[in-house]
């Protein structure tokens, strides 16, 4: 149905969601935003609401979808969603391709997604990623897993996630039409 859903809580960080939701769509990749919040009025943690496309009791089947977690302090909200959590661990038993940025992937860490994987987050937040090697570049992949250190790294992210998805040849015609750098 979906090639990537990005989720959203309150107190998401807002360029992480929106810029990454903008280069996926620029790249032709089929993504939907959908809110774990109850309502599709979602607000990020500079106050600054987003209209999420579905609701996460109506986006259907994500069996092939790329997963995706911004960050923020809103972060610690995903683990309140019980029907999310248990989502992300069928997809990682499963070997399904998940992605999270700044503070999100503790999240991965805390439920084990990340044990003997190299991952990257928000710096201050590292010794949350229990199990996991840290990486030394702004963006890692490895296996089915695509970790980002922060806001400043949300356009290597949303490429990488183009990269992986439509593959290198779309995410660079992607780059070269935003000028990014990197």
């Amino acid at each position: 149905m979906y090639d990537a859903i990005l989720f959203l809580v309150e107190g998401f960080e807002e360029i992480e969601a929106v810029a990454t939701l903008d280069v996926l769509r620029r790249g032709g990749v089929n993504v939907v935003s959908v809110s774990l919040t109850g309502s599709l009025d979602v607000t990020g943690s500079h106050e600054i609401t987003i209209k999420a496309d579905k609701l996460f009791e109506d986006m259907g089947d994500p069996a092939e979808a790329m997963l995706i977690l911004p960050g923020g302090p809103g972060r610690v909200n995903f683990e309140k969603h019980e029907a999310f959590l248990n989502l992300l661990k069928a997809h990682n038993a499963l070997g399904k391709k998940i992605a999270a940025i700044c503070g999100a992937p503790t999240i991965l860490g805390d439920m084990g997604i990340l044990a003997n994987k190299t991952a990257v987050c928000y710096p201050a937040l590292e010794s949350e990623l229990k199990a996991a090697k840290i990486g030394s570049t702004p963006t890692v992949t490895d296996g089915n897993i695509i970790t980002s250190k922060a806001a400043g790294t949300t356009i290597d992210f949303a490429l990488e996630i183009v990269r992986n998805i439509k593959g290198g040849t779309e995410a660079a015609k992607v780059s070269e039409s935003i000028i990014a750098y990197g």
